[in-house]
């Protein structure tokens, strides 16, 4: 069955969902139960989970939460680690390479890169200068950069990367990049997201 990209953003909350349930002790857990606790058509929730679930949800119990878990585990791709490198050791990458909870999601940030770097070492990692960044990917075969510079010098960083045979690009600069098809690209638009909560929250005053 084929997942798609709106699934797909949807099945993170879930497993975060199901996860604390099962540090509760709960066995088993609905579609319905999952989706108040969330916010989402109950309908909607049964449906993705259709996609992924290796068993069925059984009548007035639902799913096992530890089996379901599992499967959203796997799926996710959180069961294995993918390595990633970042660009951009400002503010926002400071926190970024600190972070340690991307481990459970199976990222590992192995180095950061900057222009200028002003540390050796962010949260354990390396942080090395720009010149280094493209015989370090071709040596490692990272396939996953992380972006975190300012608007101006992003597509230029962006380009970099995919020569040095990166696949995937997490993008935290606030601006489109222009790359070829073959190039996943998730882009935080942090700017656009605060602009979102602040303009709802207006209306509903």
């Amino acid at each position: 069955m084929i997942i798609l990209k709106s699934t797909l953003g949807r099945l993170p909350s879930y497993y975060c969902e199901i996860e604390n349930r099962l540090a509760k002790g709960e066995e088993y857990v609905s579609s319905t139960s999952i989706a108040d606790s969330l916010g989402i058509n109950p309908v909607q929730v049964r449906k993705d989970l259709a996609g992924i679930s290796s068993e069925p949800g059984r009548p007035k119990l639902g799913f096992r939460v530890d089996t379901l878990l599992e499967d959203l585990k796997i799926y996710l791709g959180y069961d294995h680690y993918d390595e990633a490198v970042l660009v951009g050791v400002g503010a926002l990458g400071h926190v970024l390479m600190q972070y340690g909870g991307f481990a459970k999601y199976g990222l590992d940030i192995v180095a950061g890169f900057d222009r200028e770097p002003r540390e050796k070492k962010v949260g354990g990692k390396m942080v090395l200068p720009m010149l280094k960044l493209v015989s370090f990917l071709k040596r490692t075969h990272i396939k996953i950069g992380i972006i975190s510079v300012p608007a101006a010098e992003a597509q230029g960083v962006a380009d970099l990367l995919v020569a040095a045979g990166v696949q995937a690009i997490w993008n935290f600069a606030p601006t489109t990049l222009n790359l070829p098809d073959n190039i996943l690209v998730k882009n935080e638009n942090l700017a656009a997201s605060l602009a979102a909560l602040t303009t709802e929250l207006r209306r509903r005053q």
